[in-house]
């Protein structure tokens, strides 16, 4: 193998076995998706110690793929309640699993994650790096942010988020801005508090290169975090939102050069009307790098829902560019999301990110709808279900209230629309007085 990373190998002309896999999925042609991934617009995080990956791509022209958020915390620190979440996140079809465990020595967890898992892994290294290194954040030199980089890219993780934009520059424009809600990224708040704290500039911006040495080492594609994201709508498309995205910018050119394929991250709350125009000057700062997003919400009223705020935001996004839908969960804002949590995030993240294919005309994503509507049509209730996101809730609602006749449902009835035209132009009578 005479490359190193996805990229690497896309600009030398070379396709990949993990080209052909996504080429197929997508119903695109594998000389194109080469040429996409050369030019950073479609990455394929792929570590090459992920053993159990089933190869997806992110980026122009393919369909909006979904991560789900999961991990041990000191207050929840129980694998076996994660692992589950991970097996119904495969259930799904889910893309994308990001470990974000911030609690004792995670690999345990991580290892048997990547071992198990067809999806794509994620990290946030930092989040990491006091458990593992067992220090307080203050004595956590430079060059121990290189271990812990190391070790998740050994053991075999797909991307990692790097928030390598918050620099000194961006700090003294978000500390001018006077945000509602400061900084909400976890990974970027540590990072601003170890600067200020030490007086030195963010290691991961310092030291840029010497991280891409070890990413590109394992074809981990660096997902740039948004340490600056906006935590409340008051906040979004702000002097410091934008000021990192454009060091994000510099650092994706930066990062290609070296054949390291980039996501960029973007915002978390949103007015709905700010959401186009963010995706366009982020595809134009980014030079039309894959666009990775968390929600956005869209409202910050709605704790206990916020699974819907972020699929409306979503949509928009996505259907406006964004490629990579983070999922968000009831439980956003509140606590750790449980299993119906997970699921209910999943859901409606799925729901977004096919609306958006259909806006943004992806190929054949309409096919399923078609199918859906053909047996609604036929009324085909086993055959609804099976296209069906979720196809046991779906189930469910329609048997705990069955209705006397398996051709309608227990709303209409015999009145049933789809019911009436098809006996009519079938020539048949529609009686409801008379009929038995």
């Amino acid at each position: 193998m005479n490359y190193k990373t996805q990229m690497e190998a896309a600009k030398k002309g070379i396709i990949t076995n993990e080209m052909m896999i996504v080429a197929q999925k997508e119903s695109i042609d594998e000389n194109k998706l080469r040429e996409l991934v050369g030019e950073g617009k479609i990455a394929i995080p792929a570590n090459i110690n992920h053993r159990s990956l089933s190869p997806e791509g992110i980026g122009q022209g393919l369909r909006t793929k979904i991560n789900v958020n999961l991990g041990i915390s000191g207050d929840c620190p129980d694998y076996t309640k994660e692992m589950k979440k991970v097996d119904m996140s495969i259930k799904f079809g889910v893309e994308a699993i990001m470990d974000l465990s911030n609690y004792g020595k995670t690999n345990t967890f991580r290892k048997e994650l990547i071992k198990r898992s067809p999806a794509m892994i994620g990290t946030v290294p930092m989040y990491d790096a006091i458990g593992y290194l067992e220090k307080d954040l203050m004595d956590i030199k430079a060059s121990d942010f290189f271990k812990v980089v190391e070790a998740h890219a050994i053991e075999g993780v797909d991307f990692m988020t790097i928030h390598a934009g918050i620099n000194k520059r961006a700090v003294e424009c978000f500390k001018r801005s006077k945000r509602l809600t400061n900084i909400v990224s976890r990974g970027g708040s540590l990072l601003f508090a170890w600067m200020e704290m030490t007086g030195n500039e963010n290691p991961f911006y310092e030291y840029y290169d010497d991280f891409l040495e070890i990413l590109r080492e394992y074809d981990v594609t660096i997902s740039l975090g948004d340490a600056l994201r906006p935590g409340s709508i008051n906040d979004s498309s702000d002097a410091g939102q934008l000021s990192e995205l454009i060091e994000l910018g510099n650092l994706t050119k930066r990062a290609w050069e070296k054949d390291v394929q980039v996501m960029v991250e973007g915002p978390g709350h949103m007015a709905m009307n700010e959401i186009a125009a963010n995706m366009t000057i982020q595809k134009r700062l980014c030079h039309g790098a894959p666009f990775y997003v968390l929600g956005p919400l869209v409202t910050d009223i709605a704790p206990g829902y916020d699974h819907i705020t972020s699929a409306i935001g979503g949509a928009i996004a996505a259907a406006n560019g964004a490629d990579f839908l983070c999922y968000v969960t009831p439980a956003e804002h509140l606590r750790l999301p449980d299993l119906s949590d997970v699921k209910e995030g999943i859901v409606a993240s799925k729901i977004a990110a096919h609306a958006a294919d259909i806006a943004k005309g992806i190929p054949n994503a309409r096919e399923i709808d078609n199918k859906m509507s053909d047996a609604r049509c036929r009324i085909d209730w086993e055959e609804m279900f099976s296209y069906a996101i979720d196809e046991d809730k779906a189930r469910a609602y329609f048997e705990s209230t069955p209705p006397t006749d398996k051709h309608t449902c227990s709303m209409c009835g015999k009145m049933c629309a789809m019911r009436t035209t098809n006996k009519i132009l079938a020539g048949e009578k529609v009686e409801f007085v008379t009929e038995k």
